[in-house]
């Protein structure tokens, strides 16, 4: 059990955290031009921190006790497939829900 005191430093370290990160980037830096290789990184922080948030839910989902489960798998193979073959983040989606929900329906 976590104590309350412990879970409301939590809160409020990352509510500080989170808005200094943010005023670093509006604030200081906001009315500056960005170097175009640091313009270049950041494009792509959102390609790396989604797959990070997903691939332990696919991988070692917490509903089958950290085993890995085929209906999950199949349907990130097919979410990257579509996304990759077809550059459709809708498509993508749309052919994982399917596979969940069919493999949901046939299992």
């Amino acid at each position: 059990m976590i104590d309350k005191a412990d879970l409301w430093f939590v809160i409020l370290a990352l509510g500080v955290g989170s808005f200094g990160f943010r005023f670093l980037f509006l604030g200081v830096v906001g009315d500056r031009a960005l170097p175009e290789w640091l313009l270049r990184h950041l494009r792509y922080t959102a390609v790396a921190v989604l797959p990070a948030l997903v691939v332990p839910l696919v991988i070692w989902p917490q509903a089958t006790g950290g085993e890995p489960d085929p209906i999950r798998l199949a349907a990130a193979a097919a979410t990257f497939a579509v996304g990759y073959g077809f550059k459709s983040v809708l498509g993508a989606m749309g052919a994982g829900a399917g596979v969940l929900v069919l493999g949901a329906l046939l299992g």
